[in-house]
C-alpha cells in the first residue's frame, strides 16, 4: 500500500543494476503527475495547376493513423461501452505503527504524565489506484503498489456497488497483484495478445485517475520492449509497453485496451515531468504472474545475487579511473559484475566482483536486460551455465538459482 499520490520509490529487491545513464536514476515513479499534450491539427493542402486537363474519378483518401485499424471514428466510444463496466476504482488503507522518540522516556516526564505517555505511535496511509475484472465470481487485476501491505481493501464497481476485497497474492517484481471480491455475475473485460502490439496502434485508457471516477483517454502504443533499466526501475522484470495515452494517479492497475476492446496492458508508471510518456505491463506478463498469484500466492522468481552493468568504452574507463591497479579489465563488452551478495547462488558459484558475463547457456550477452531475461526464464535450482571472462581467461561456471528473496517494505 503506498500513500495516495503513488510517487514512490521501486523497491531494490531484484538482480541489482547500476544503469548505464546516470540521469536516468529516480526519475520513474509509479504513476505522479503528467501532463496532457496539446492536441494537434493538420491541414492537408493539394495543389490543382490550371494546366491541369484531367481530374481523378475517385480520389483514395487515406484514413488517419488512429482510425485505419478500426474503420469506425467512433470506437472509443464502443470499446468505452463494451469494457468500461468492468473497471474498477480500489481504495486501500495500512495502519503504521512507530515507535515514539527516546526523548518521551525521559524520567521527568514519566513523573508529571505516568503511564499516559504512549509508547508507539500509529498513522493511516490511504491510496486509490484501478483495476479490471477478468472472473465473473469477483477475481480483478490490479498493481501490486496498489495494495500492497493494506489492512483494508476496498472495490467499487462502475454502478456504484461497494464490495471488501481480499488480496489473493501480489508480486512486486512484476507489479502485480489479484484481488477477490464476493460477487457473482460481474461484467468482464476480455483479454488480447500484447505479444503482437505494434508501435501506432491505437489503444484507450480507463481509470480513476486523481480521483474522477471512470475517466476514458487514448492515444496510440509509442514503443515496445522498454526494459526496466531503460525507464530507470532496474530492479523490475518487466519489458514495459510505452503510450501516450494519458494517465495519472488513480490509474495504477487499470487497463489499456486495443480498438477491439481487448485490455493488452496494465497501465502502471510514468516518467516525472515528461508528456506523453506513460508504461504499460504487457497483458501477457500480467496473465502469467496472476495464475501463480491464484494457484499459490506468491512467485517465485530466479535470482543470482549480483550488482552488474553493462561495459561499454565509457564504463570501463570511469571503472579504471577509480579502481586504478585494482581492476585489470581486458574486456571491452559484456556485462561486468561489480558486487556478488554473500552466501547468494552467485557467490557459491564462484563468482566474483570483476568478472565479465559473456554467456548464459551458451547465448552470448552485451547487456544487462539480456542477463535479466535469461535468469527470469530459468528455473530455480537448476544449474545454469554462465560464461565469464577474468583476468583474461574464460571461465565456465554453473549457478544453481534460488527464489529472489522479497523485501517489504514496512
Amino acid at each position: 500500500m503506498k500513500t495516495t499520490n503513488h510517487d514512490l520509490r521501486f523497491k531494490n529487491i531484484n538482480i541489482r543494476v547500476l544503469p548505464n545513464r546516470l540521469w536516468m536514476l529516480s526519475i520513474v515513479v509509479l504513476l505522479g503527475s503528467c501532463s496532457l499534450l496539446s492536441a494537434k491539427t493538420f491541414e492537408n493542402q493539394q495543389s490543382t495547376p490550371e494546366t491541369q486537363k484531367t481530374i481523378e474519378a475517385n480520389p483514395v483518401i487515406e484514413p488517419p493513423r488512429i482510425l485505419a485499424s478500426s474503420g469506425d471514428p467512433n470506437f472509443v466510444v464502443k470499446v468505452v461501452q463494451s469494457a468500461g463496466s468492468a473497471v474498477v476504482r480500489i481504495d486501500s488503507s495500512r495502519t503504521i505503527t512507530s515507535r515514539l522518540p527516546e526523548e518521551f522516556n525521559d524520567p521527568l516526564l514519566r513523573r508529571f504524565f505516568g503511564d499516559t505517555i504512549p509508547q508507539q505511535r500509529q498513522r493511516v496511509e490511504r491510496g486509490s489506484g484501478s483495476g479490471f475484472i477478468i472472473n465473473s465470481s469477483g477475481q480483478i487485476l490490479t498493481n501490486s503498489h496498489v495494495v500492497d501491505g493494506a489492512d483494508r481493501v476496498t472495490v467499487t464497481l462502475k454502478d456504484g456497488r461497494t464490495f471488501d476485497g481480499k488480496v489473493l497474492g501480489e508480486d512486486a517484481v512484476t507489479d502485480v497483484a489479484v484481488i477477490k471480491i464476493d460477487a457473482n455475475n460481474l461484467p468482464t473485460v476480455p483479454v488480447g495478445n500484447s505479444d503482437i502490439l505494434q508501435p501506432g496502434e491505437a489503444v484507450i485508457a480507463i481509470g480513476n485517475p486523481l480521483g474522477l471516477n471512470n475517466t476514458v483517454t487514448s492515444g496510440i502504443i509509442s514503443a515496445t520492449g522498454r526494459s526496466g533499466s531503460d525507464i530507470g526501475a532496474s530492479d523490475k522484470r518487466v519489458d514495459y509497453i510505452q503510450t501516450d495515452a494519458a494517465i495519472n494517479p488513480g490509474n495504477s492497475g487499470g487497463p489499456l485496451l486495443n480498438t477491439r476492446g481487448q485490455v493488452v496492458a496494465m497501465n502502471t508508471a510514468i516518467i516525472r515531468g515528461a508528456q506523453g510518456l506513460g508504461f504499460a505491463i504487457p497483458m501477457n506478463t500480467v496473465q502469467r504472474i496472476a495464475q501463480e498469484l491464484i494457484a499459490k500466492g506468491r512467485v517465485d522468481h530466479p535470482y543470482l545475487g549480483v550488482q552488474m552493468v553493462t561495459l561499454t568504452p565509457e564504463n570501463k574507463e570511469r571503472l579504471k579511473n577509480i579502481a586504478g591497479d585494482r581492476l585489470n579489465l581486458t574486456a571491452d563488452e559484456g556485462v561486468l559484475l561489480v558486487e556478488i551478495v554473500p552466501r547468494s547462488p552467485a557467490a557459491a558459484a564462484g563468482l566474483r566482483p570483476g568478472d565479465v558475463i559473456k554467456s548464459i547457456s551458451n547465448q552470448p550477452v552485451t547487456k544487462i536486460e539480456q542477463v535479466q531475461k535469461l535468469v527470469e526464464n530459468s528455473k530455480i535450482g537448476t544449474p545454469l551455465p554462465i560464461q565469464v571472462e577474468r583476468n583474461g581467461q574464460i571461465l565456465q561456471l554453473a549457478v544453481r538459482p534460488a527464489p529472489l528473496p522479497v523485501r517489504r517494505e514496512g
